[in-house]
């Protein structure tokens, strides 16, 4: 099951996960692109694709994907879909920011509640949340998804230790910047000083090769490099700032 899996990284993994040889449960909020996928993947590897077209901030869309796990085993849940609210706190809808929260923090606590209990009645299980890199510190313009992504990364961790010894793995995956098209439609222009935009391919491939074998990821060797820089060579409040400025070069580029 793939929350968020018609496009960028969520299809992504949806891509690789139909390789495999699973059967995929899609969802997304756009009727459209969902079918288009669902059909291709069902086409190219054979398998069979069932999709939930629904907003996750809505109770009866999470119900829906609940409904469908009552009747199915799900081996593998992927927490995918996010609401990216961006500018200056104070100027961003309180609907906006409500919507980040309940898409970005509540449906993945709401899955999992859901489905991790037949994980490991049955000793068996995987669950990926995605997290951010802006989740691991301050990050202005982007302060409510920022602050989603570090409970999203918080919760994988804790839940890794907590269902392990259930037969149950749990990763969280903080991803950098990303070559999806919500990247392209905010702009896609690369931060001063940043690592490479990444390929969507190469995070869920890096993801599912780390299932089991830790509780989180930064996906890809640039952005390790460039988190463990700010991290040990620059006081907090310093590489606060540097990502701040940085943001907001690219927000008056846009502008």
């Amino acid at each position: 099951m793939v929350a968020g899996g018609s496009e960028g990284i969520g299809l992504a993994f949806a891509r690789r996960l139909a390789m495999a040889g699973h059967d995929l449960v899609l969802s997304a909020e756009k009727a459209q692109p969902l079918e288009s996928v669902a059909r291709e993947l069902a086409r190219e590897f054979a398998v069979t694709v069932e999709t939930v077209v629904g907003d996750l901030s809505d109770e009866r869309s999470l119900e829906a994907l609940c409904a469908i796990a009552d009747e199915r085993e799900v081996g593998v849940l992927v927490c995918n879909a996010a609401v990216v609210p961006f500018g200056e706190f104070l100027k961003v809808g309180r609907d906006e920011k409500m919507k980040a929260l309940a898409v970005n923090c509540r449906a993945p606590l709401w899955l999992i509640d859901a489905m991790a209990p037949r994980m490991v009645a049955r000793k068996k299980g995987a669950i990926v949340l995605m997290s951010s890199l802006a989740g691991r510190q301050g990050s202005a313009l982007f302060s409510t998804y920022a602050a989603t992504k570090a409970f999203d990364l918080v919760l994988a961790e804790s839940l890794w230790d907590e269902l392990r010894d259930h037969g149950v793995d749990v990763l969280g995956v903080c991803a950098g910047a990303t070559r999806t098209p919500g990247w392209l439609r905010a702009g896609g222009a690369p931060m001063r000083f940043a690592p490479p935009v990444m390929e969507p391919d190469d995070v869920a491939r890096e993801a599912l090769s780390a299932l089991g074998r830790r509780p989180s990821i930064i996906a890809g060797v640039w952005n390790k490099l460039a988190y463990a820089a700010m991290e040990r060579l620059l006081p907090r409040r310093v590489a606060i700032e540097t990502l701040g400025n940085s943001t907001r070069s690219v927000f008056r580029t846009r502008a």
